[in-house]
């Protein structure tokens, strides 16, 4: 929603401030759909050339992280806490028993209960196979703390692909509304011998391109790219927290101990309490007993 509301504040106070200032916006509107044409479709251009399949896919998919902003919630990272604290339990009391629930997360009644977390495939994969590996009896816990910190990295690298690609994008937006503007100046100069009132409209409408392309980099996409890196890092806490709890169970502490751990290490803004969680995870003893 905030999204939407910045985008309504970027074009209500340029172009309002504009016609308040007795500019008048047809000129504008005139020669925008033929300045879209040849910036807007530059840009699309020289993304798809500087990009795999892959990575365009992934940034139409990730603008929407604009409008929605993280992925999780509150109540989503006490539900992770609840997960881990269940996994944890069954690890200690029953490894044999653990191996239906980390082989096929997919058909688990553990992960069943939490199906947000069970839909997202790193999450679930990331939990496996920390849970896996600690499964075969490792003697420094350190290796697995290393290995979790690389394929951490790598997947938050690739998760920020996007907003490197939007902010080529709008390094490279201002240069075309330039190459614009410059076939405007090319256009009206075949068209010196005109009426200083025509040649007016020309060169007018010539600038609409440099103005698009300043406008396009500095008021939306280089906006776009920042909120999307945000959400990304936003999220990425989530992942942290899996690794906190996980490597605070490789070193043998009390699953309560490995849950605070993770809680103490979540961000304060989506950090449950410590009677909220308590209060959760009384609720799964009494579950299982």
């Amino acid at each position: 929603m905030i999204g939407i509301v910045g985008l309504l504040v970027i074009f209500i106070m340029v172009f309002g401030g504009y016609m308040l200032a007795g500019g008048h916006i047809m000129v504008v509107l005139a020669a925008l759909p033929f300045e879209m044409i040849i910036i807007g479709g530059a840009a699309v251009g020289t993304f798809l050339l500087a990009n795999d399949l892959a990575t365009v896919k992934h940034t139409l998919k990730d603008i929407g992280k604009v409008f929605k902003g993280p992925k999780w919630k509150p109540a989503d990272y006490r539900d992770l806490l609840c997960l881990l604290f269940e996994l944890i339990r069954i690890a200690r009391a029953n490894p044999v028993g653990l191996e239906e629930h980390i082989e096929n997360p997919a058909e688990s009644s553990v992960f069943g209960r939490y199906p947000k977390i069970q839909k997202d495939h790193e999450s679930v994969e990331l939990i496996c196979d920390t849970l896996r590996a600690a499964s075969m009896n490792y003697d420094d816990p350190h290796q697995v703390e290393e290995v979790l910190d690389k394929r951490m990295e790598t997947s938050h690298t690739h998760a920020l692909h996007t907003s490197h690609a939007l902010q080529s994008i709008a390094d490279a937006l201002p240069a075309l509304g330039i190459v614009a503007a410059v076939l405007g100046v090319i256009k009206t100069m075949g068209a010196i011998d005109q009426p200083p009132a025509i040649l007016g409209k020309m060169i007018g409408s010539a600038l609409v391109g440099t103005f698009l392309g300043v406008f396009l980099a500095y008021g939306i996409v280089g906006p776009f790219s920042t909120r999307v890196q945000a959400v990304v890092e936003e999220d990425a806490h989530f992942y942290m927290l899996i690794r906190e709890v996980l490597v605070a169970n490789l070193h043998n502490h009390p699953a309560n101990i490995c849950i605070e751990v993770g809680r103490q290490n979540t961000p304060h803004h989506m950090r449950p309490s410590f009677a909220d969680l308590e209060e959760a995870l009384r609720s799964l003893k009494q579950d299982a007993a």
